[in-house]
């Protein structure tokens, strides 16, 4: 019988020799020569051991790589080793261009379409293929990877399941690998082979962005979650055959540390010791080691200000070490540019300290070409090149991509199948932590009279997340989901169907009195870097508003909090009847009806099962708060969560939130018809000082302008500006506080965001900015708003590095919007804030 290896060798017209497996032996990192502090430099003695499974390394596949390898030449064994992104890599540029692997980013779609369908997906990995097999010389085939961190989430149609946090509150592995074994099947549908996961981050300040991504605050969970959730990608690895059909790479991530960031800020510094980076963060590599990863991922963070992907002895030393892992290393996206003395498009350190494949996703032809370079100098060693792409082709060799026929791909029927769909619900309902239920008001009588309210309640968007069709999961309608349901629907289904009544109320408001109240709320969506907060306060005010007026009115109510972090919420916690922290639950939101609503006579059709992975904070600031610290007080512990056969009563909670205005709200400006703080508006007549905004009823005299309530998304959401100034006689409103610093949010591209009606047209220029007294960035915004229907609500999104180049200092930003008139203008605005640049931000010229 031949082996899969062996067939793949007489279809490249390959022989396969003895050949010594000597020539494939690491590089040390002594040849790299970097100099490491000795407060960032591993000590492998120190580590436990891992083992890549023997059958990653097997005879037949090491002697067919190493055939392979000698027949490339340095030019391919080069593009071997770069990833380009598919905004930035046409299939035509694989003729000139012999790159290894290509990637999808959260904003990159087939055509930019994010919401391409999923043949265009397939037709797009097809002309990669047969390019790429078009090609002169050696005959690899690309490894095409996806961010599937949560289903095959970049795809309309697929199935979302839960964020690993609240599949860590399931505490369930064999529910881990089913959910793997979905994914990788969905993905496999539409063409690509390697996903960029398991996420193993372990994070331990839960104002950093991607806290969602972890499963929990302690990295026994990751421990048990590592090797099933490899396993259900990717199978067990054979010597015999590669992955079977339906099976994709695994990519275990962020190595290392990453949630170990200082104060929550993303790709930050782990400052603490080796014992910790072993004790905490190394988490589940071991297991998805162990259970045959053919990828991991370096990550953008530092120990003690040296970044990972420049650290040998994280990267060589002890992941080839005591780990013993024969997989490939590939760096997160342009993260080689970080690098002290490189930029994305040259990084010899990167590829010395252990990096094999550099993701460059629009660097990695100038990336390319300097890698050459440094490889025919020597800068990079032969040695080096020829271990990176050994690494490579055995993973290639694994995964299956030499392999002619593709028997899932195509068969769309599977993506959002009624069996992942049916997986992705019970997901749900195991993640659901019930944090309060005073009187027993759940489980609700499936007859009863419901009222469900809350913006959020019809918004399968928000109940996803980040990483949604999306990088920041922005933007998304229901209609973007044919396969899902919202928390809505699914509510109404399973009253409706028992025989009760269902109400949708975004804003809680009811005609004939409910027997009791659903509220639906929580973060909207966010991804990495913009998802980074102050404190973890919870600052909108229109949910506990609307619990309040319920509570008022005499109805039981139950809240479902949305979130991609425990929140400080003890005033909407202390409004509410019962509490079920629902995290961010994807595409099946019959999944929390499936808890919520009992049969006909008030009995559970499901239990609570989920605790809490991360611990609840007590209040708002945000410190570390991780079990098992020193003077460890949170609201709720980790592992608590109450369930209908295991109730407690939860006392009144304080309403203390221990910070400041000022602490907080660097992003978010005028939400809900409020100003929120420490942000007010100000307001300056024409030739006066600046006053705080008052409302004012009437007309505004001439060179004034004046604030007024009015109607937008809800009742008085927003606030009309009326500005009367002629000439010179400009006039300004303004939102200011104490400066804050901005630079981060500028130089990741995010833009200043409010929604605006035109009440009545401008007659003059209209500018638009921030900064501070003296040194406003001003864009013009007169043709925007002229191009706009009177009368019509529309967004607008102004990227903060235009602002910037027209003169504000980021680094000092007092005022966040600053609207300038030259002539009269009445102008209703809301929902001012700053928000993730998803290809719709703009630069206004006038």
């Amino acid at each position: 019988m031949r082996t899969a290896t062996s067939l793949l060798a007489l279809a490249l017209g390959l022989s396969i020799p003895a050949v010594s497996l000597a020539q494939n032996a690491a590089v040390s990192s002594a040849q790299s020569a970097i100099a490491i502090p000795a407060n960032a430099r591993a000590h492998p003695s120190l580590w436990p051991s891992a083992s890549s499974p023997d059958a990653m390394s097997d005879a037949a596949t090491e002697a067919f790589v190493a055939q392979l390898l000698s027949s490339l030449t340095l030019e391919e064994k080069v593009g071997q080793m770069i990833q380009g992104d598919l905004a930035s890599v046409k299939p035509e540029d694989l003729a000139r261009y012999p790159l290894g692997s290509i990637l999808a980013g959260g904003n990159s779609a087939p055509g930019g379409d994010e919401r391409a369908p999923a043949r265009a997906w397939v037709d797009l990995a097809q002309a990669f293929r047969a390019a790429a097999a078009a090609r002169p010389g050696a005959k690899v085939p690309l490894i095409y990877g996806i961010d599937a961190v949560h289903g095959h989430n970049n795809v309309v149609g697929a199935t979302i399941f839960p964020h690993n946090i609240g599949l860590g509150a399931a505490r369930d592995p064999d529910l881990i690998r089913r959910i793997g074994e979905a994914t990788a099947m969905e993905v496999a549908v539409t063409g690509a082979d390697w996903t960029f996961g398991p996420t193993l981050a372990v994070p331990q300040d839960d104002r950093w962005g991607r806290t969602y991504e972890g499963y929990a605050e302690n990295p026994e969970v990751q421990r048990s979650y590592a090797g099933p959730m490899t396993l259900g990608l990717q199978g067990e690895l054979s010597a015999d055959h590669p992955l079977a059909p339906g099976r994709i790479a695994g990519s275990a991530k962020h190595f290392l540390a990453d949630g170990g960031t200082a104060g929550g800020k993303d790709q930050g510094d782990y400052q603490g010791d080796e014992q910790g980076l072993i004790d905490t963060h190394l988490g589940g590599y071991v297991q998805a080691i162990d259970a045959g990863v053919l990828s991991v991922m370096a990550s953008f963070s530092s120990w003690n200000g040296v970044k990972h992907s420049g650290n040998p002895t994280i990267l060589r030393d002890v992941l080839h070490g005591p780990l013993g892992f024969d997989g490939f290393v590939v760096s997160d996206w342009n993260a080689h540019g970080q690098l002290p003395g490189c930029s994305n498009e040259s990084c010899a350190l990167a590829v010395n300290a252990g990096i094999d494949m550099l993701m460059a996703p629009d660097s990695w032809k100038p990336l390319y070409e300097s890698t050459l370079a440094q490889a025919r100098s020597g800068e990079i060693s032969m040695a080096r090149i020829d271990d990176a792409v050994t690494r490579i082709l055995r993973a290639k060799v694994k995964a299956g991509v030499f392999r002619e026929d593709r028997p899932v791909e195509g068969r769309l029927e599977m993506l959002g199948s009624p069996e992942h769909r049916a997986l992705a619900r019970q997901a749900v309902r195991q993640s659901l932590v019930l944090l309060k239920n005073e009187g027993s008001v759940l489980p609700i009588r499936a007859g009863a009279r419901v009222l469900v309210a809350g913006a959020a309640a019809d918004d399968i968007g928000q109940a996803a997340g980040g990483w949604t069709l999306t990088w920041q999961g922005t933007g998304n309608a229901n209609a973007d989901f044919p396969n899902g349901q919202s928390i809505w629907s699914g509510i109404h289904e399973a009253v409706t169907e028992a025989g009760g009544a269902a109400t949708l109320s975004a804003d809680g408001s009811f005609t004939d009195k409910p027997d009791v109240a659903i509220v639906v709320f929580g973060e909207t969506p966010y991804a990495e870097f913009q998802g980074d907060v102050d404190t973890l306060d919870f600052v909108p005010e229109g949910p506990l508003a609307t619990l309040k007026a319920l509570k008022a009115a005499g109805i039981p109510t139950v809240s479902v909090f949305l979130s991609g972090r425990p929140m400080w919420t003890n005033p909407e916690i202390n409004a509410s009847d019962a509490f079920v922290a629902a995290w961010l639950p994807g595409t099946e939101g019959a999944g929390v009806a499936d808890v919520l609503i009992g049969d006909a006579e008030a009995k559970p059709r499901h239990d609570f099962t989920g605790t809490l992975s991360f611990s609840w904070p007590k209040t708002a600031e945000g410190q570390p708060l991780n079990v098992g610290q020193p003077g460890y007080d949170p609201q709720f512990a980790y592992g608590y969560g109450l369930s209908y056969a295991k109730p407690a009563s939860v006392g009144v909670l304080s309403e203390e939130s221990g910070i400041t205005g000022s602490a907080s709200n660097v992003d978010r400006y005028f939400a809900d018809g409020r100003f929120i703080a420490p942000w007010s508006l100000m307001l300056r007549d024409a030739g006066g000082e600046f006053r705080l905004g008052e409302e004012r009823a009437g007309r505004s005299p001439r060179g004034a302008v004046s604030i007024a309530p009015t109607d937008g998304a809800g009742q008085e959401s927003a606030r009309t500006l009326t500005f009367t100034g002629t000439g010179d006689a400009a006039t300004q409103a303004v939102i200011a506080a104490a400066p804050i610093d901005l630079v981060r949010q500028a130089n990741g591209e995010m833009g200043l965001t409010f929604r605006y009606r035109v009440e009545a047209p401008a007659d003059g220029k209209v500018m638009l900015g921030m900064g501070g007294d003296g040194d406003q960035g001003l864009v013009d915004i007169t043709s925007i708003l002229a191009a706009a229907p009177r009368g019509e609500w529309r967004q607008m999104k102004v990227r903060l590095s235009c602002l910037r180049d027209a003169g504000a200092d980021m680094s000092a930003v007092s005022q966040p919007f600053v609207l300038t008139a030259e002539g009269p203008l009445s102008l209703a605005v809301e929902s001012i804030r700053l928000e993730a640049n998803e290809a719709d931000a703009v630069c206004p010229a006038g």
